[in-house]
């Protein structure tokens, strides 16, 4: 039997999947209770007024060449959050199985798994080594009904790249146990390669990646889960039939045309420049007490008093992340890097 059906809850491994009108673009649609005419004016044949093709090959095809992996390793939807919200459903039975995470971290993962009904296992990041992977610890914490594990990295909202090897190890440890899924969505900042040429060597590790950070797409909502081809066939069972509406597959194959490439990459090195001068200049400001390294877009920083810097920021017409609930970040705030003017008003408003 299949390792993922072993490792899958029982009833997805044996769920026959909703049949979706079928994707034939050559002929005309009569069979999917469409409206026949566009309300917007536009061309009947391929307006808001037809559904979107399930799993858009098309752009599949490019985040494939993007990310280097089989077009049978993409599964397209919603942003990340989908497709964590989609593992923890395929994988976790309610008050039995379990998912790990290691806090500080990206707090999507613990309520998709409590939404399931899943028990969280948290395993802290080590802060006294920079928010490090704490690898003994995980596999120490991981047990017969650990079913997933999710680990940031670079990490929201640390910013710090985890240790690539430490992640490779932890899946091997859970060969066929659990699925370790490595949550990517800030890769592109980061002088690394993605964890994804591991996929094929190693089956249970997933990779989460998305147009909503550095492509910026955030409000396209477009992200891709890469995994075993056995993975993402599972998922293709409870993903919602039509999960890319049009619009937002329009904007995603113009951001991955080749011209919009190269500017997405001109900007990252605007944005990099950016991430290293603020982490130059804020750690001189009164009431700064450290700024973390980061390999993200954002940085954390530590403030004595960071209510009146919030309120600083505010009134210089600014918002930033209020850091305080996470574990281990009493007096955290974390700032997103914008552009130079608004970099430059920031720290105006802090000095």
């Amino acid at each position: 039997m299949s390792w993922v059906r072993e490792l899958a809850r029982p009833d997805i491994a044996a769920l026959k999947a909703y049949e979706h009108a079928a994707w034939r673009p050559q002929l005309e649609r009569l069979h999917a209770n469409e409206l026949p005419w566009s309300p917007l004016g536009g061309d009947p044949a391929g307006g808001l007024n037809r559904y979107p093709e399930p799993q858009p090959r098309a752009l599949i095809n490019r985040l494939a060449a993007l990310y280097e992996v089989t077009p049978e390793s993409v599964l397209v939807g919603r942003g990340s959050d989908e497709a964590i919200d989609l593992i923890c459903r395929a994988f976790c039975r309610a008050g039995h199985d379990e998912v790990l995470v290691c806090p500080p971290t990206f707090g999507m993962y613990s309520v998709a798994a409590r939404i399931q009904g899943a028990q969280v296992i948290e395993v802290p990041l080590r802060s006294e080594h920079g928010f490090a992977l704490d690898e003994t610890a995980v596999l120490e914490h991981c047990g017969p009904s650990t079913k997933v594990v999710f680990l940031c990295s670079p990490n929201n909202p640390t910013g710090n790249l985890l240790d690539a090897q430490a992640m490779r190890r932890i899946a091997r440890a859970r060969d066929a146990r659990s699925l370790v899924v490595v949550d990517e969505a800030y890769i592109e900042f980061a002088d690394r390669a993605s964890l994804s040429a591991a996929l094929r060597e190693q089956p249970n590790l997933a990779v989460l990646r998305t147009l909503s950070k550095a492509h910026g797409l955030a409000g396209a909502r477009c992200g891709a889960l890469l995994a075993d081809p056995q993975v993402i066939a599972l998922l293709r069972k409870i993903i919602p039939p039509y999960a890319v509406p049009r619009l937002t597959l329009e904007a995603a194959l113009a951001a991955l045309e080749p011209a919009a490439l190269e500017d997405t990459r001109a900007l990252l090195t605007t944005l990099r420049q950016e991430r290293a001068r603020m982490l130059r200049e804020l750690p001189g400001l009164a009431g700064v007490i450290r700024v973390w390294p980061s390999d993200a877009n954002f940085l954390l920083a530590e403030f004595t008093d960071p209510s009146t810097a919030l309120e600083r920021a505010a009134a210089a017409g600014l918002l930033v992340r209020d850091a305080r609930s996470y574990p281990g970040l009493a007096r955290a705030l974390r700032i997103s890097i914008g552009t130079p003017r608004q970099n430059s008003r920031l720290l105006e408003a802090w000095s």
